[in-house]
């Protein structure tokens, strides 16, 4: 079992956890059972890393619940089986990761390649004016935009967050 797992089941048993400096808090109606208590002490380092917030500002436990409303919404309201409701839910994490995790360069320089504008060649800025642009080659977007969702990909697999494989 994984800290997402010992997270979820602590949740499914009426228990709020909070962190404080490296140890967990607990808050429960009743006695959680035993076998929660073990969980989390099994998993602690991981569960106390799901409940901090990250550079962008959200933690674990908010990418969990952004996946799981997303998940429901499609399953329930728009009535996909749940591998294409899991799946839309994925690529909306992956959209939210990467509008809250924007790269950026300075004009005049391609983020990709590292190459300058030529009149032949232009740079063309990605993003928003918000969070900066990155400014690439329209030839080096396609493989920027890979590395980008590795990235995003990546980071949400350390929540168990990951598309599901659907049979050939």
């Amino acid at each position: 079992m994984s800290a997402v797992r010992a997270l979820r089941a602590a949740r499914d048993a009426g228990v709020r956890i909070g962190v404080d400096g490296d140890a967990l808090t607990l808050e429960a109606e009743a006695a959680p059972p035993a076998a929660v208590l073990d969980l989390l002490t099994l998993h602690k380092p991981g569960v106390v890393a799901l409940l901090r917030s990250g550079s962008d500002g959200w933690s674990g436990e908010n990418w969990l619940a952004l996946f799981d409303e997303h998940a429901a919404m499609a399953e329930f309201d728009d009535t996909l089986p749940i591998t294409s409701a899991e799946n839309r839910a994925f690529a909306c994490c992956v959209a939210e990761w990467l509008n809250r995790n924007p790269a950026g360069s300075p004009p005049g320089r391609c983020l990709g390649c590292g190459g300058s504008e030529h009149a032949h060649d232009a740079l063309l800025p990605f993003g928003t004016e918000q969070t900066g642009h990155a400014w690439l080659h329209s030839r080096c977007w396609p493989a920027w935009r890979a590395n980008r969702k590795d990235a995003a990909v990546a980071a949400l697999a350390v929540f168990e967050i990951h598309e599901t494989r659907t049979s050939p």
